[in-house]
């Protein structure tokens, strides 16, 4: 197919792939906040937290007790998220955040 000059090839359309990369179920993922700049710090906590299924978890390290942060996460989880903690400072606060199902 050639539309104004410009050669188009149309892909035929399949399924989708399956991801093959979510590694060990038993293992609960781990995202170290403190790597992350701190103007998308929440934004990509929200975001990896809404990758985790009913019945999952996921924890996440933060360099101070994250209160700010889960003042947002109850605004916007409500009562389908549970928190956690696994470690208290004083060098990092690990909290585990479970999606109830």
């Amino acid at each position: 197919m050639t539309t104004s000059g410009t050669d188009r090839t149309e892909l035929p359309l399949s399924e989708a792939p399956r991801c093959e990369c979510a590694g060990d179920d038993a293992t609960i993922p781990e995202l170290d906040a403190r790597q992350i700049p701190h103007a998308i710090r929440h934004a990509s906590i929200f975001g990896a937290f809404s990758a985790i299924a009913p019945g999952g978890a996921m924890v996440f390290v933060a360099p101070h007790d994250p209160l700010p942060f889960l003042a947002q996460l109850a605004d916007r989880e409500g009562d389908a998220v549970e928190v956690s903690y696994v470690q208290r400072g004083p060098d990092a606060w690990k909290l585990k955040l479970a999606r109830r199902a």
